[in-house]
């Protein structure tokens, strides 16, 4: 590690959790870099979702309470 990155280090964890969060989140978001394919990534995830909510309206697909979806994950993983 630089000596630049080894300062930037010591001084970014001595930030509030909050902030690190952000910059950690801003970090990862510069990384990625690809807006168009974030684009086509929302696009399908609200057509998915749509389909899912006509699904529910429709009676086609049914809801559960999630205590009880929380319960069973909780459950499988003890």
């Amino acid at each position: 590690m630089s000596a630049l990155l080894d300062k930037m280090t010591n001084e970014v964890l001595s930030l509030p959790i909050n902030d690190r969060a952000k910059l950690a989140h801003e970090l990862i978001v510069s990384l990625d870099g690809d807006a168009e394919s974030d684009s086509d990534v929302n696009n399908s995830w609200e057509m998915e979702i749509n389909r899912r909510v006509k699904e529910i309206k429709a009676g086609a697909a049914k809801g559960r309470p999630a205590e009880q979806v929380l319960s069973e994950i909780r459950a499988k993983y003890q």
